[in-house]
């Protein structure tokens, strides 16, 4: 937790710098936890995560630390990976997929969450407005929902028609085993929670103004046809769950659990290594005794309102 002011001025600058890194984390547990008043009378059913916090940071923090050792062998190894988030709307996926990004470079690891398709995509071979995205040699990519769309909202709400819905099932194991080929490794995680949980957490969002936004129509739509997207879910698990790209499914409805496990279990899936790096050292600065810096307009700087 953050100190008081007093307290953080008596901090060296370094234990300063190390609690602000702390608390990017803290704030989005902050935002994660904060609840509207119209819903206090329903909280007492809500999941409470039963793991403390005080072991659910020191556990995030030790598996981005491994992340980021996995992120130096990725680059090193010329290594491909590609990740694959699917689930039920407010599951869990965009929370698990920003504490993987937090402490990474985003020019080694990138999400993609790819908009409805326009005209134009909807005339193309159905991958191919995907392949785009996929990792080069040195790359990190989380997909934040995926081709699997075909099978799930496009199927439901018939989107798609039943004949593109059976090419596509046709296909997508094919595909996978050429990315499989082609050196990509591709893991595929299913988020899963209960039909309690999701109506608590959309209840969060329609009353939480910076919460809203994540609420659209078609999230709407997966509560009324909520047994329809079980079915084609069970569905497409059993037709695409295939040796070179299986699907594991990640229990949500323990926010903090869920995050913990689907990281330790990423990690385990490659076989990654540390890479020794060379002791970087401070270069002296160059000064030069005639240089004078220039005293800036006061109107260019951003004033100082806090």
């Amino acid at each position: 937790m953050s100190r008081s002011p007093k307290d953080r001025s008596e901090m060296s600058w370094v234990d300063a710098e190390l609690e602000d890194s702390f608390d990017e984390e803290l704030e989005m547990e902050i935002d994660d936890e904060r609840i509207a008043r119209e819903l206090q009378n329903i909280t007492d059913s809500k999941h409470k995560s039963t793991l403390a916090r005080r072991t659910y940071f020191r556990e995030l923090l030790r598996l981005q630390a491994e992340l980021v050792k996995l992120q130096d062998w990725v680059i090193d190894t010329n290594y491909k990976l590609l990740v694959i988030f699917e689930g039920r709307d407010s599951a869990g996926k965009g929370g698990v997929i920003k504490r993987i990004m937090q402490r990474l470079n985003p020019r080694v690891c990138r999400t993609v969450a790819l908009p409805a398709p326009s005209e134009r995509e909807k005339t193309q071979w159905y991958f191919q407005r995907y392949t785009p995205h996929l990792p080069a040699g040195g790359e990190i990519v989380l997909f934040d929902r995926s081709w699997y769309n075909r099978a799930g909202v496009e199927r439901v709400m018939e989107f798609a028609t039943p004949e593109q819905v059976d090419q596509f099932f046709h296909d997508v194991p094919e595909f996978e085993r050429m990315l499989d080929r082609s050196g990509i490794k591709l893991i595929k995680y299913w988020f899963s929670i209960t039909d309690q949980e999701q109506q608590l957490r959309f209840l969060m969002r329609i009353h939480d103004p910076l919460k809203q936004w994540k609420l659209s129509p078609m999230d709407l739509q997966s509560r009324v046809r909520w047994e329809e997207y079980t079915k084609v879910k069970e569905d497409m698990l059993n037709r695409t769950n295939i040796p070179e790209a299986p699907w594991y499914i990640v229990e949500g409805n323990d926010k903090k659990r869920a995050r913990l496990n689907c990281i330790h279990h990423l990690l385990e899936q490659v076989p990654y290594e540390e890479v020794p790096h060379e002791v970087a050292t401070l270069p002296e600065r160059v000064s030069n005794l005639d240089y004078e810096r220039a005293v800036l307009p006061k109107n260019l700087y951003v004033p100082d309102v806090y």
